[in-house]
């Protein structure tokens, strides 16, 4: 299944200005796309329809990753999928140039704390993605499917269309 993940430069440029913000003690910091999904004729679009800033206080201090967030700021994006129907995708940055990748801690958090977003829209597919300075990657856990599927093309769309990167 061919996924297409697609943002506005306005989406882009409001995640990457808060992902470079520093924190106290967090290494790196986090968010959350929330996203309208459609069926394509290869497979799915997912569209970016807003960032949700998660706030200092609610990140956990713990060296053993680059950041941890605490269970208010997951509560925050589960009601917000609730509420509106949307997928959320977790995002973060890793802050060089050339095509991103997912560390192992990552993938394990990751595939702990995505497939809770289907207890409350269970219908909808969620992941995450992480950005760097020039390109993108994420996963996708899509309802029926034991395990993340790559997310194959990330698109800003703005002014000047950017292709961030993917597998095709």
């Amino acid at each position: 299944m061919n996924i297409h993940f697609k943002l506005s430069s306005r989406h882009l440029r409001e995640a990457l200005s808060d992902l470079r913000r520093p924190h106290p003690y967090a290494a790196e910091r986090l968010g959350f796309l929330t996203c309208r999904v459609s069926d394509s004729s290869d497979g799915l679009l997912v569209l970016v329809t807003s960032y949700i800033r998660v706030p200092d206080e609610q990140y956990v201090e713990d060296d053993s990753a680059g950041c941890f967030f605490d269970a208010q700021a997951m509560r925050t994006a589960m009601q917000h999928s609730l509420s509106n129907n949307e997928s959320i995708f977790h995002v973060h940055l890793h802050e060089h140039k050339g095509m991103p990748g997912f560390s192992r801690t990552d993938l394990r958090e990751s595939a702990a704390y995505i497939p809770d977003f289907w207890h409350v829209t269970p219908q909808l597919p969620h992941g995450t993605v992480v950005l760097s300075l020039t390109h993108a990657a994420g996963l996708c856990w899509y309802p029926g499917h034991d395990n993340p599927l790559p997310i194959t093309k990330v698109s800003a769309v703005g002014s000047r269309m950017l292709r961030l990167g993917g597998t095709q």
